[in-house]
């Protein structure tokens, strides 16, 4: 059982911190985790300082890469933790 939540929680992360790098900007990878308000946040905020905003998600994708498996998945999907 414990394999399988490990599987599950990998793929999120990766898919999580690679939309980060690529879509931060957009806020796709708040989207992705369910953060509907704090994706709009990103979004508005990188059209209103004209992509400056952008680097939050670039940074956020490497966050999430660099934290391992089971602190990813308490932070972010537990704890619901919305910034960094």
């Amino acid at each position: 059982m414990e394999n399988t939540n490990s599987g599950k929680v990998e793929n999120k992360k990766v898919t999580a911190g690679i939309l980060g790098i690529v879509l931060g900007s957009l806020g796709v990878h708040k989207f992705y985790l369910g953060y509907q308000k704090e994706g709009i946040i990103q979004l508005v905020a990188t059209f209103v300082t004209c992509g400056l905003a952008g680097m939050v998600g670039f940074v956020e994708g490497i966050i999430y890469l660099t934290k391992s498996d089971d602190e990813f998945y308490e932070t972010y999907q537990v704890g619901k933790k919305p910034w960094f």
